[in-house]
């Protein structure tokens, strides 16, 4: 994957195109809302320490879908930053329904 995304609003549509596979998109669901709810979880009772989980948490759910179900490289070693925002946006579209668990696939 070469670099080509110069905007957030670029990369999103490819970010989606990223994630067809429900299982994958599914994983990144539950990994965005576990690491939501550590990081309130440890802001609500200063537990410092619990902040160290929150990347193994985040990373370890959407990477786990991307090498064993979506079978792809995930975006965030060539567009890290942009990959965390979509990351975001995915799981806001998913949660008040503009983005589907099974999205269709397109041809």
């Amino acid at each position: 994957m070469e670099k080509k995304y110069k905007s957030l609003k670029e990369f999103y549509p490819f970010y989606l195109t990223e994630h067809l596979n429900t299982t994958c998109r599914s994983l990144h669901f539950i990994g965005t809302s576990l690491l939501i709810i550590v990081l309130v979880w440890a802001l609500a009772t200063q537990t410092w320490w619990a902040l160290a989980f929150i990347p193994v948490i985040g990373y370890g759910f959407a990477w786990t879908g991307h090498f064993f179900f979506e079978k792809n490289k995930p975006a965030t070693f060539i567009y890290p930053a942009y990959s965390l925002a979509s990351d975001f946006i995915m799981f806001k579209d998913l949660l008040i329904g503009k983005e589907k668990f099974s999205p269709i696939k397109s041809k």
